[in-house]
């Protein structure tokens, strides 16, 4: 029987795409908690309008870069979430790599710290995918 990946593999590999990012993005993400979980909570899934829990492989939940304040205190670190089981599923659909998957998704949740929505995420996808 084939071991899945665990959770701390995918956080090894989540840390080692967020190290690879150029410095200027690097820092920017050091205060973002990354984690792990097989899956979304209910209310993670209501939060992006989804009830069940296959369809959300990586989720962000903070206030993005261009709309922090220096006037708010007091808040929770923004986060990456990211779901094992639902990314080991794309991972087989798609057959992709564990790393590509987990890049893919880290990238894309990194994005929205920045402040792009998902519109602009795939936008930017399609340009580098041709």
């Amino acid at each position: 029987m084939e071991q899945l990946p665990t959770a701390e593999t995918m956080e090894h590999i989540a840390r080692a795409v967020l190290g690879d990012l150029p410095p200027d993005f690097r820092h920017q993400l050091e205060d973002v908690v990354l984690r792990v979980e097989d899956f979304a909570t209910a209310e993670q899934l209501q939060s992006v309008g989804l009830s069940d829990p296959w369809r959300l492989s990586g989720l962000y939940q903070g206030t993005p870069v261009p709309l922090e304040s220096v006037w708010e205190t007091g808040r929770m670190p923004p986060r990456i979430w990211l779901f094992r089981r639902p990314l080991l599923a794309e991972m087989h659909a798609r057959q992709l790599s564990l790393e590509d998957i987990v890049r893919h998704v880290v990238i894309h949740e990194a994005g929205h710290h920045f402040g792009f929505s998902d519109a602009d995420m795939h936008t930017l996808e399609d340009r580098a995918d041709n």
